[in-house]
């Protein structure tokens, strides 16, 4: 009995001293819960006195919860600052977390709202920036209308494609500019990698967002204007495709859910305005350019070239080289000498060059005191510039048969290019010469056959002798689809005779039914020939319609002759009766 009672008093004094211990430990939790709430309390009420002092964490979490990131982007940042918590200060991964929040955060995740945009004053600052460019001119403010009435970002990704110098790039920040955004210039030329579109994985040591959300990042904003700059110079690696990883940035229906792969969450871009430029679209894969509107650049003629020296560049380089107006005197005939004897390009970006030495040279007289107002003159160009005067074709007088005067395109604007033939005695071999490609290569053989049938009293011609058919600057590589009817005139020439009007000057594909077939470049290559002295061009009747987009100085100082097959072309040369 009494082993019993020391049992049960034992019993209730361990179960009284166990809950005594968990009333205090309760008691001790209670106590500790009750002073971090009362830390907490005053220590946001230190923040909002002196929000300099916030930790790391607390600045990500306030940002974090201010953001207005899309859910599944909220779920990853709030996934990432809870491993930063864990992660001690010395810990590898802390700087990686540490500069993922930080650009996760420092995007501007809201979408901006659509302002209403006046037509007239954007086009007054379109007209300030630039001179020219009417047809690009009423794309953007067509463009800006249909954004107005709808309320949002709309309308087909532009592709700005011309020539270096014609300000495909700098239009862009006059968009910008018009719209009341920020302006962000992204450069493609040369990317090889995929990653520099979507972005490394954070798995990888160094790894960091695309050059899309990098730009996004630098512009602070939403919905900047963006100019991808030279699509056309991409090129595809062992390290992926990254004109393939443009389809989803530039495809309306697929970037409002751009995944990049550092951030490994989407990102809405359906509000930025993208802008491509591109030299050449040759080089642009189909599904990419199915993407874009193309639009065309122009070069410029000597008369827009005269205005756009006299009302941007000359002011622009007399700013940057220190010189106040009234310092220097430059004509409009010196303008004009430059742009014809020292330039050779559809831009002007060789002739803002010249401007600016100029400049500078003028500048040199002026620190050194040699008067307040220096008139540059023409018999000073040749030394102020330190180069000859640029070599440029024109047209004899008078050329033999077998030559004749075609047009060609190249990047850097139009050229008249001569196509020579001659026979040497021989087997019947065709050499042709000039380092040409292969599509010029198989417009040679097919203007043989041409001419063969179309005079086959003259066959034995082509049977006792090579015909060699030569395009002069043989170490410049030449190719395209349009100098068909070139060749085949000039081989029709000397199996003839009868020489031509060097002064005629054509450009066109032909197909061995005779029929002259359409070609591109047109207002390039019109303002080439007339530059050098052309009084007729020769183009393909399908062509016809691509004259409204021609100067109308060129088509006033041209006689444009739309032909539709190769006898229509004898005959108007006067190879044919």
């Amino acid at each position: 009995m009494e082993t019993r009672i020391v049992e049960f008093i034992e019993v209730t004094r361990v179960t009284t001293d166990a809950a005594i211990a968990q009333e205090r430990e309760y008691k001790d939790m209670y106590r500790e819960s009750a002073i971090k709430k009362q830390m907490e309390f005053l220590q946001k009420e230190l923040d909002e006195m002196h929000p300099e002092n916030l930790t790391d964490i607390q600045k990500f979490e306030k940002s974090i919860a201010e953001s207005g990131m899309n859910e599944e982007a909220m779920k990853e940042a709030k996934k990432v600052l809870s491993r930063l918590k864990q992660e001690g200060k010395n810990s590898p991964e802390t700087g990686m977390l540490y500069e993922y929040l930080d650009f996760v955060t420092g995007l501007s995740w809201k979408k901006q709202e659509a302002k209403h945009i006046d037509l007239k004053q954007a086009e007054d600052i379109l007209n300030e920036d630039h001179y020219g460019l009417t047809k690009v001119k009423k794309r953007i403010i067509q463009q800006i209308a249909v954004m107005n009435l709808k309320h949002e970002q709309s309308g087909s990704i532009l592709l700005f494609v011309g020539a270096p110098g014609t300000g495909k790039t700098s239009i862009g920040r006059s968009i910008a500019r018009s719209l009341g955004r920020e302006y962000v210039r992204v450069s493609l030329g040369g990317i090889r990698d995929e990653a520099d579109i979507r972005g490394h994985r954070r798995t990888y040591i160094g790894a960091m967002p695309g050059r899309i959300m990098d730009g996004i990042s630098k512009s602070g904003v939403s919905n900047p204007v963006m100019v991808l700059d030279e699509v056309d110079k991409i090129a595809a690696s062992y390290n992926g495709d990254p004109a393939s990883a443009l389809l989803e940035v530039l495809d309306p229906e697929q970037n409002h859910t751009f995944t990049d792969h550092y951030m490994n969450v989407p990102y809405d871009l359906s509000d930025v305005m993208f802008i491509c430029t591109a030299n050449s679209t040759d080089t642009i894969p189909a599904p990419l350019l199915d993407r874009m509107e193309v639009i065309n650049f122009t070069g410029y003629t000597p008369v827009e070239k005269l205005r756009i020296a006299r009302e941007h560049l000359l002011p622009r380089s007399m700013e940057m080289m220190g010189l106040k107006e009234g310092m220097i005197s430059v004509s409009d005939e010196l303008i004009e000498k430059i742009i014809e004897d020292y330039t050779r390009e559809a831009g002007v970006r060789g002739l803002r060059k010249r401007i600016d030495t100029l400049c500078r040279g003028a500048a040199v007289m002026v620190a050194n005191g040699d008067g307040k107002s220096i008139e540059i003159t023409e018999d000073r160009l040749r030394t102020d510039l330190d180069m000859r005067p640029v070599h440029r074709e024109k047209v004899p007088g008078r050329q033999k048969s077998g030559v004749i005067t075609g047009m060609a395109w190249t990047q850097v604007g139009g050229e008249i290019l001569y196509i020579e033939t001659m026979f040497t005695k021989g087997k019947g071999n065709i050499i042709i010469t000039g380092k040409l490609g292969d599509v010029m290569k198989e417009s040679a053989q097919i203007a043989v056959s041409l001419v063969k049938s179309m005079f086959p009293d003259k066959a034995s011609m082509f049977e006792e002798n090579d015909l060699h058919i030569h395009v002069p600057d043989g170490a410049v590589p030449k190719d395209g689809p349009s100098a068909g009817i070139t060749m085949t005139t000039a081989i029709a020439s000397l199996v003839t005779g009868r020489d031509v009007d060097p002064k005629i000057a054509m450009t066109g594909e032909v197909s061995l039914r005779g029929l002259v077939m359409p070609i591109g470049g047109l207002p390039e290559k019109l303002m080439a020939a007339m530059r050098s002295g052309v009084k007729t061009a020769l183009i393909p009747a399908d062509n016809e319609q691509d004259l409204v987009d021609v100067a109308d100085e060129v088509k006033e100082n041209l006689t444009i002759v739309p032909v539709r097959t190769v006898r229509e072309v004898l005959e108007r040369t006067g190879i044919r009766k």
